[in-house]
């Protein structure tokens, strides 16, 4: 009963103790009561401000105007610093290939430029060039005149004596069918006058009214040249080319290899080959004039020149020589003389005589004195070949070259097409 009554003190004084602490704290609590409701309002309400917060900052990161440029600018600057290098890349590749497909173009037009037009080592005489102002030809009196010369000289202006004018007659014009070309006959089928007889149903006869022989040493010797004071030679035909080796030949000249040679036309370079090796030589040539050789002439004016020529030599290239102030010498070396015709039993067979030098109407004269020409037809070739004609008493019914046809073939064609028609 004791520890009973023990145990029950002990639980009273505690409900006591309790009772007090009670007490003591309402007494206290109006001050600490009011701080502690606003912590646990602010206990209460932080988790809603930290939701705020949080939403606050996730909007603020999704919904910054700095950070999101930033990351956009970056992204999409990358794919464009890689993308530019192809199109560089690309752009370079098409101007490399542009450029060589202009190169290559371009190439074959210089190629053909430089292509050299005459054999080897064969220039030609028609290349224009300029030619300086102190080598301007001089001023020519009132009776001569300026001419072209050459195909693409414009500027080049050699003075020439005006030709004469030649009149032919007006003798009624029959038909032609017969042809007598006092030249000999030609060694190939490729001749305008076999194109001729092929054209209009002719009959030609080729038959040489001159022959050329040769001038003796002895003569020439008078004459007191020396071919190797000269530098160039002029050459205007076949016969000046044998009979200049001939000469060197027969004085034991022995003819350099600085020799140049000036041919009056291709066929005289070519025929060159025949005494020299053309590709070791300086040659150079025209069309069929020696005006074709007036750029090539001058340009080697220093040189002095040796002229190949017969007894009877064509005044009009030494006429030329002499416009031009060259330092040449006319050498003879050969001559031409009448040929034997005694096989021709009467010319008035022929419809018409055709003839290329004075020394050819010369041989008719000497061959055929009582020769009347009646109804045949003569052609002239050439101003002093016209004359000599006239004064011997002939008929001109051909002449050539005129305005309309330089070359006697021309001449010839025009005549008979007209004459054939009646």
């Amino acid at each position: 009963m004791a520890i009973k009554k023990k145990k029950a003190v002990k639980v009273a004084s505690k409900a006591n103790a309790t009772k007090g602490k009670n007490v003591t704290v309402t007494k206290k609590s109006p001050k600490s009561e009011a701080k502690k409701a606003t912590r646990t309002a602010t206990s209460k309400t932080s988790p809603a401000k930290a939701s705020t917060n949080s939403a606050t900052k996730s909007t603020i990161k999704k919904a910054s105007p700095k950070a999101a440029p930033k990351k956009a600018v970056k992204k999409a600057a990358a794919p464009a610093k890689k993308a530019a290098p192809k199109k560089a890349v690309a752009k370079a590749a098409a101007k490399k290939a542009v450029k060589p497909a202009v190169k290559k173009a371009a190439a074959p037009a210089r190629k053909e430029a430089s292509v050299p037009v005459a054999m080897p080592k064969i220039k030609k005489a028609v290349q224009p060039e300029v030619t300086p102002a102190a080598e301007a030809p001089k001023p020519v009196a009132s009776t001569e005149k300026m001419v072209k010369v050459g195909v693409k000289t414009k500027k080049q202006l050699v003075a020439v004596a005006p030709q004469p004018v030649i009149e032919v007659s007006n003798h009624p014009k029959t038909k032609v069918k017969t042809l007598l070309i006092s030249q000999p006959k030609p060694e190939t089928e490729k001749n305008p006058y076999y194109d001729l007889a092929n054209k209009y149903s002719l009959i030609e006869t080729f038959r040489q009214f001159i022959k050329i022989e040769g001038l003796p040493v002895k003569d020439f010797r008078a004459q007191r040249i020396d071919i190797l004071e000269h530098k160039a030679v002029i050459l205007t035909s076949r016969m000046a080319v044998d009979h200049f080796f001939r000469m060197c030949n027969e004085m034991r000249v022995t003819v350099p290899e600085s020799m140049k040679y000036f041919c009056i036309n291709e066929a005289t370079a070519y025929y060159l080959q025949k005494y020299i090796q053309y590709r070791k030589r300086k040659i150079f040539f025209g069309h069929q004039t020696i005006q074709d050789l007036v750029d090539v002439i001058r340009k080697n004016r220093d040189e002095k020149f040796l002229l190949p020529a017969a007894d009877v030599q064509k005044e009009q290239i030494v006429d030329f020589l002499d416009a031009l102030n060259i330092k040449y010498t006319k050498a003879v070396m050969y001559r031409t003389v009448s040929a034997d015709l005694s096989d021709i039993k009467n010319l008035n067979d022929y419809d018409v005589l055709v003839f290329f030098t004075p020394a050819g109407i010369r041989s008719l004269k000497h061959n055929f004195p009582n020769f009347v020409q009646g109804n045949t037809r003569i052609a002239c070739f050439g101003v002093a070949t016209a004359n000599t004609l006239l004064k011997h008493g002939y008929r001109l019914d051909i002449y050539a070259p005129n305005p309309k046809n330089p070359s006697m073939s021309g001449a010839l064609d025009a005549y008979i097409k007209e004459a054939n028609k009646r």
